[in-house]
């Protein structure tokens, strides 16, 4: 029987897989346990070149569009792994990249693309903002060839396994722009040089095993020439690499949503109950299949919203309904893999409950449902804005 789901890249994907098969289930079971960082896979994923897929060759990469790169993740997730740990370095260099000068580019990109150096991180989030990014208090003033940093952030994943980091910063203060989403700022920051001198990092211990943090800079120098692009343009540069983050998001819920039905279909194939296979009850049957028809639409509208990114066209429609409608696909999908299961469902050995725990992550981040549904309702529909 033919493998369900796209097929789409067939030799990113036996590959992918391939290296995914170094790595079974009893691997990533044991790391979620100990609430430790997977390395071992990172680095066979980093040296095999796949997190430096989106990288031009010019620099060290791969030169691949945002198509392949979401194959990639995708395949982590279907395998049983979480891309999560390491989808960053994948997608936060993408601001350097754009927005970054020739020398920065240089500077950085090689050895990111090398493995040597990990841009995994970005601190965007604090904790009363939320998503209202134009509010964020965290400032940086410049000082002759430095900017002073003070403030907090939360939610800034994969910083302990990092050494280079994406900052936004106000410059400007809110009352003082026409517009307030200006004078806002982009940074890289230096974890190597920074923590313990001026940023302090304090892990979130959270239902997941998801390295996060909540971070205080105090008096934090960052060199000028760590500034990315324009001063008090960040806003609009953090915006521009949203449509990419949300697309491979998307990818990696149907990743996870397609390891659900792969699993749960196994299942009631072989599990009898009354003299039957639970499989040929149509109260099984039908969540799964209907699972599987939500899966299929999501992955059209994310192949829909890689080939307008990698047509260099407007495409955060798209982008945010992709991961909309994969979130809610593998949400599905592991609420029928873990009824179905019964009280296996809930067994560490089988895997179900440690993926369900993962996907649920993404109703919420990166970006919640309801904020995607308010865009659509405003840029597509023309409703009034409600916040």
């Amino acid at each position: 029987m033919p493998r369900a789901g796209d097929e789409r890249h067939p030799e990113i994907r036996e590959a992918v897989r391939a290296l995914c098969a170094r790595f079974p289930p009893d691997y990533h079971r044991d790391v979620d346990a100990r609430r430790v960082y997977p390395e071992a896979f990172v680095d066979a994923l980093t040296r095999a070149g796949w997190l430096a897929a989106l990288i031009p060759q010019e620099y060290g990469g791969s030169g691949l569009g945002l198509g392949e790169a979401s194959v990639i993740l995708e395949e982590i997730n279907r395998s049983g792994g979480n891309a999560g740990a390491c989808h960053g370095q994948m997608y936060n260099m993408g601001t350097l990249l754009r927005h970054g000068s020739a020398a920065q580019k240089q500077r950085w990109l090689p050895a990111i693309a090398r493995g040597e150096l990990r841009l995994q991180s970005m601190a965007v989030t604090e904790p009363t903002t939320g998503t209202d990014t134009t509010k964020i208090r965290t400032t940086a003033v410049r000082q002759g060839d430095r900017w002073m940093v003070n403030g907090q952030k939360v939610w800034t994943s994969r910083v302990q396994h990092s050494d280079l980091m994406i900052l936004l910063a106000r410059t400007t203060p809110l009352a003082e722009v026409k517009r307030k989403s200006e004078g806002l700022s982009i940074f890289v920051v230096d974890l190597r040089e920074a923590i313990g001198r001026g940023l302090t990092v304090r892990p979130i211990p959270n239902m997941v095993n998801h390295e996060t943090n909540e971070l205080f800079f105090e008096d934090l120098e960052i060199p000028h020439e760590h500034l990315i692009g324009e001063e008090g343009q960040g806003f609009r540069y953090i915006l521009d690499g949203l449509n990419a983050e949300r697309t491979l998001i998307a990818a990696e819920c149907i990743g996870d949503g397609f390891w659900f039905v792969d699993k749960v279909t196994a299942y009631a194939k072989e599990r009898v109950v009354f003299g039957r296979p639970i499989g040929q009850n149509q109260g099984v049957q039908f969540p799964i299949a209907e699972a599987h028809i939500e899966l299929e639409a999501a992955n059209g509208m994310r192949w829909e919203a890689c080939r307008l990114f990698d047509a260099h066209a407007p495409c955060g429609a798209q982008a945010n309904m992709a991961k909309y409608l994969a979130a809610k696909a593998s949400w599905e999908a592991a609420n029928a893999a873990i009824q179905f299961h019964g009280g296996f469902g809930f067994a560490s050995e089988y895997d179900v409950e440690r993926k369900f725990r993962e996907t649920r992550l993404y109703q919420v981040a990166p970006i919640s449902t309801n904020l995607i549904l308010s865009h659509v309702a405003e840029h597509l529909l023309g409703l009034p804005r409600s916040f």
